[in-house]
């Protein structure tokens, strides 16, 4: 079973920056597409950022010209590098597959939150 652990969440005021990371076990990373995905409360998970192995890239409208996903095969990581965060962006962030996979259980995610 492949495991993810995100980290790097955290309380950051508006406009600030944040950096995810997550560590995936096994070999998904060189075989699938990772995305972040976000949950804020009340609300459906929604993808945020994916990246394939070959580098293709996409974004949530919400999201575009503010967050950058990466990835480093060699070490099982993708990122996301999140800056001018808004209040609307606090939710619990998880890496998984993109699209998720059957048998891709979802890590325990990260907490991100946006307040003055």
């Amino acid at each position: 079973q492949v495991q993810l652990v995100e980290s790097g969440g955290g309380l950051v005021q508006p406009g600030g920056s944040l950096r995810l990371s997550c560590a995936a076990s096994g070999s998904i990373f060189r075989i699938y597409a990772m995305g972040w995905y976000r949950q804020a409360p009340g609300k459906q998970r929604e993808l945020v950022a994916s990246i394939t192995t070959g580098g293709n890239i996409n974004y949530a409208d919400s999201v575009k010209g503010r967050f950058t996903i990466s990835r480093d095969n060699a070490k099982n990581t993708v990122y996301l590098q999140m800056n001018s965060l808004r209040p609307e962006d606090t939710a619990v962030y998880y890496c998984n597959t993109a699209p998720k996979r059957p048998g891709m259980y979802w890590g325990q995610g990260t907490q991100v939150t946006v307040s003055s």
